[in-house]
C-alpha cells in the first residue's frame, strides 16, 4: 500500500514538472514549433533596421535575424512597433523577441533578459555647423542655452536627460525629426548613437551638420528576452558565437559598416 501511495504521488510530481516545463517553453521552442521567429522592431535605425523604398525592412540587424531565422529552419517575421512601446509589447505576447537596437541597460535588465551583444555603440552627436569649434564636447551643451533631441524612450534620450540636464531636450518619434531639427535650426544638437549619426550626417546634413564622432558612452547592443528564459538565451549565445567565427557575422558587419550601396535602396 504504502509503496504504491509513493509511486502515485511520484507520477503525479513527474505530471507536475513535464506540465510546467510545457508551460514555460521558451521562445526559442515556440518558434520553431509554430514555424515563424517572430521579431519586435521598430524600423527607423539606420542602419540596423529600417525601410526601403519598397517598404522592406532591411538592415544589418534585420540580416543577423535573418541568418538566425534560418538556423532555426523558421521563417522571420517583423512585427513593425514604436520603440517607446516596445517593452510592454513584448511582455503581452506580441512576439517572441525583442531585435530593435536595443540598449542593454540595467534598467532595462530588472525587467528582461538579454542575450550576448552583438555589437557595442556610443553615444555621439550631431551638432549645427555653425557651432563647430565651440562644442567639442558633451559638456560643452550642458547649458540652458541650448536646446537637444533625440529619439524618445532611447538611449540617447536617457543620455541628455541624465549627462546633459541643463539644456532643454525635446524627444521624437523617429530619428530623422530630431535630426532635421538641428539641420533647420530650430535645436543645436541630436544625441544619438555613433552608426546611425554617421550615416545622417551624410545623408541629410545637407552640409549643415557636424558629427563629433568620439562616443561618450560604451552602449552593448543585444537581443531581449522574458525572463527566465534561459534555453533561448543559450541557442541565442551560442548563435552568435557560430556567426562571429564562420565569416557570416564579418559578411554581414561589412555589407552595412564597410559599403555605402545600401543608401541607394533608401532613396
Amino acid at each position: 500500500m504504502m509503496m504504491k501511495k509513493y509511486l502515485s504521488m511520484l507520477m503525479l510530481g513527474v505530471t507536475a514538472l513535464v506540465a510546467a516545463t510545457a508551460a514555460h517553453a521558451g521562445a526559442i521552442d515556440d518558434a520553431v514549433k509554430r514555424g515563424t521567429l517572430k521579431v519586435g522592431m521598430d524600423p527607423t535605425y539606420m542602419p540596423f533596421e529600417m525601410t526601403d523604398k519598397r517598404g522592406e525592412i532591411i538592415g544589418f540587424e534585420v540580416d543577423i535575424l535573418k541568418a538566425m531565422a534560418k538556423s532555426m529552419g523558421v521563417k522571420l517575421e517583423l512585427v513593425s512597433t514604436g520603440y517607446d512601446g516596445i517593452i510592454p509589447a513584448f511582455l503581452t505576447g506580441k512576439f517572441d523577441m525583442i531585435g530593435s537596437g536595443m540598449t542593454l541597460t540595467q534598467e532595462r535588465n530588472l525587467r528582461l533578459n538579454f542575450s550576448e551583444p552583438f555589437i557595442v555603440v556610443g553615444q555621439t552627436l550631431l551638432i549645427r555647423k555653425d557651432l563647430e569649434g565651440t562644442i567639442k564636447s558633451y559638456k560643452d551643451l550642458n547649458d540652458e542655452k541650448y536646446r537637444l533631441t533625440s529619439k524618445l524612450g532611447t538611449t540617447g534620450e536617457m543620455v541628455a536627460r541624465k549627462l546633459i540636464s541643463k539644456a532643454k531636450y525635446h524627444g521624437y518619434d523617429n530619428e530623422q525629426e530630431g535630426v532635421l531639427d538641428v539641420v533647420n535650426g530650430k535645436a543645436d544638437a541630436f544625441v544619438y548613437d555613433a552608426p546611425y549619426n554617421v550615416v545622417a550626417e551624410k545623408k541629410v546634413g545637407n552640409g549643415k551638420l557636424v558629427f563629433l564622432e568620439e562616443p561618450f558612452t560604451f552602449e552593448p547592443l543585444a537581443f531581449g528576452l522574458k525572463k527566465g528564459d534561459y534555453d533561448s538565451l543559450n541557442y541565442i549565445n551560442n548563435f552568435l558565437h557560430q556567426i562571429r567565427n564562420d565569416g557570416t557575422y564579418d559578411r554581414i558587419h561589412d555589407k552595412w559598416f564597410k559599403s555605402s550601396e545600401w543608401l541607394k535602396d533608401m532613396e
